[in-house]
């Protein structure tokens, strides 16, 4: 018997869960729902009904798990709670200060409902969390570092867009290499924003837009920009549809570590990721933990999970057995 799956929303995120569901064979994707005009929402999978998400709880015993795609900002704070009264769920929440706040709504919701809820998968937060996590357990004495990129960032891609004069534009966050590489050499040093990352523009302006205006915008805009050495390149609508329409990103965490009576040896353990698609490995990522909620529903279980309290068997469509021959 498949898991039947429901997706809230048809974004990229949304997209990348239902082309995950198509590669695995016990997941079924059974609905979608949307909050503009379903007739105007048209998806991949054939004979999948796209519906008004106020129709929802008409489908509370027809899924088993649903997966939404919906942004950190507005949406996830208020509809995970409200469907996790429903239906066991599973969210890429990733407002890191706001995570503690998040996991107590949908806490007291799902235990309430008999419902499990996982938040904040993806892969930061998500994969690379739980990275951090076991090579902090793993080696106690030493420091973690995490970079991002090169890949776009959808959220400083959006904040350049909303400057006036600008008509599109992609972000890149870029590692600084040399300061990579210190740390891949077992140094420990403390680091600021500028020195971790640097950030790439890519903007196409309005015909006669005061370029120059723009880019100071960008440059002094705290929180996105001004913590970094920033790079404004304006091109044309072409060449960003040609060499930029694509959202690749990835990143790697790092933990630099020592072990020994001394502390005479250290170690470095790194996990990498170079993701062509970032919304289709989320999804990816998401598809899995579907299928994670709804293991450990049907033991009975309830209440607000992340990436930290599942056991990594609970992803796979394998046997334990399976699991143990292949794998261990």
């Amino acid at each position: 018997m498949s898991i039947r799956i429901g997706i809230v929303g048809y974004g990229n995120l949304a997209r990348g869960v239902e082309s995950a569901i198509r590669q695995n064979s016990d997941l079924e994707l059974v609905a979608v729902f949307t909050r503009r005009d379903p007739e105007n929402v048209k998806i991949r999978t054939e004979n999948v009904p796209v519906l008004n998400v106020k129709d929802i709880a008409d489908w509370k015993d027809k899924i088993d798990v649903l997966v939404l795609g919906g942004g950190s900002a507005t949406d996830l704070p208020k509809q995970t709670p409200e469907f996790a009264s429903m239906f066991n769920v599973v969210d890429s929440f990733d407002t890191h200060a706001r995570i503690p706040e998040h996991f107590a709504n949908v806490d007291a919701a799902a235990k309430k409902a008999g419902k499990v809820g996982i938040i904040s998968v993806g892969w930061d937060p998500g994969m690379f969390s739980l990275m951090r996590m076991v090579s902090d357990a793993v080696l106690p004495e030493g420091k973690h570092y995490t970079f991002w990129g090169r890949g776009v960032s959808q959220g400083h891609s959006d904040a350049i867009r909303r400057i006036p004069g600008v008509v599109d534009a992609r972000q890149y966050t870029v590692p600084v290499e040399e300061t990579v590489s210190q740390i891949r050499g077992g140094a420990t040093p403390e680091l600021t924003a500028r020195q971790m990352h640097t950030r790439e523009c890519y903007v196409v302006a309005e015909e006669g837009a005061d370029k120059a205006e723009i880019e100071r915008q960008i440059k002094e805009m705290p929180n996105y920009f001004a913590d970094y050495d920033t790079t404004v390149n304006f091109i044309s609508k072409e060449e960003l549809d040609k060499n930029h329409a694509g959202l690749p990103h990835g990143g790697f965490v790092l933990r630099s570590g020592v072990t020994g009576w001394e502390k005479e040896h250290k170690h470095i353990v790194e996990y990498n990721l170079k993701l062509d698609s970032n919304p289709e490995f989320t999804g990816s990522v998401l598809a899995a933990y579907a299928r994670a909620a709804y293991k450990l529903n049907q033991e009975g279980q309830s209440g607000c999970k992340t990436i930290f309290d599942i056991a990594p068997a609970y992803l796979s469509n394998k046997s334990g057995e399976e699991l143990r021959h292949s794998l261990l």
